[in-house]
């Protein structure tokens, strides 16, 4: 049972924080020597980090929704609009390159770097926070955003990280950018939990459903802290703190891949 609070635990706090939760589920599996979670598993871990997220933005979400009823907005129709532009490049990238991604995955080099370019993107927004501006998010800022989350598919590579970074290169305001990557990680996740029990329903569904609910509580409870606490770091402008600790710890995974090769 501690495993799977352990398991919901990284998978919770790191989904959010700009940190990297599939490089800091690898780094845990050698660590403490945990076994893989599972397609079952890591589809209810996301779905845990799912229910956060739209726990959190759940007032954003319904107007989203009723953008096309008759009290609709035109700027939230161009929201949707917007949402769904982002999205694209991250569903082509998973249908055609999920078989890579799924083969580096355990990979400390390919952890190490991703690690280091969370760092280097988080450095860069920090510095290029003051060049922003509160405008609303066009079309082009959407599928740079988007194309940043394909990145995220490698382990290492930060998803909120990478995104909001992403949109501060765009000269779009930290929080603002923040908003933005949290509703598009919407769609994200529920493709990675359709995907994962797609996966699980082909290999058979025994398992330890009392660990599964387990897990899945614990990332939900700790997703719900790490979405306050990345747009508190946002709100904050403290990215940089969290692009040293990336810096820090890809380097240290890169050495220790060197050492033990």
């Amino acid at each position: 049972m501690i495993r799977y609070v352990l398991l919901g635990l990284v998978q919770g706090l790191t989904e959010f924080l700009p940190v990297s939760s599939s490089g800091h589920l690898v780094l845990a599996e050698r660590a403490l020597g945990l076994d893989s979670p599972g397609v079952l598993l890591e589809a209810f871990l996301h779905l845990g980090t799912l229910v956060a997220v739209l726990w959190v933005f759940r007032r954003d979400i319904l107007s989203l929704f009723s953008a096309f009823t008759r009290r609709g907005s035109l700027d939230r129709r161009k929201e949707v609009g917007l949402l769904l532009a982002g999205t694209i490049p991250i569903v082509l990238a998973g249908l055609l390159f999920r078989d890579v991604a799924d083969t580096v995955f355990s990979s400390l080099w390919v952890v190490g770097g991703g690690l280091l370019l969370t760092a280097i993107a988080l450095t860069a927004a920090a510095r290029l926070r003051q060049r922003t501006t509160y405008r609303t998010v066009s079309f082009l800022d959407s599928l740079a955003i988007g194309v940043a989350q394909v990145l995220a598919l490698f382990p290492g590579v930060s998803r909120s990280g990478i995104t909001i970074s992403a949109g501060v290169a765009r000269r779009i305001e930290p929080m603002r950018a923040a908003r933005f990557s949290f509703l598009l990680s919407i769609p994200a996740l529920v493709g990675a939990v359709v995907l994962n029990l797609w996966d699980a329903a082909e290999v058979g569904w025994p398992a330890d459903w009392a660990g599964i609910a387990v897990g899945t509580v614990s990332a939900l409870v700790v997703g719900l802290f790490g979405i306050h606490a990345l747009l508190a770091v946002v709100r904050r402008s403290r990215l940089w703190a969290f692009a040293i600790y990336c810096g820090g710890l890809g380097l240290a995974v890169l050495v220790y891949a060197l050492v033990a090769a």
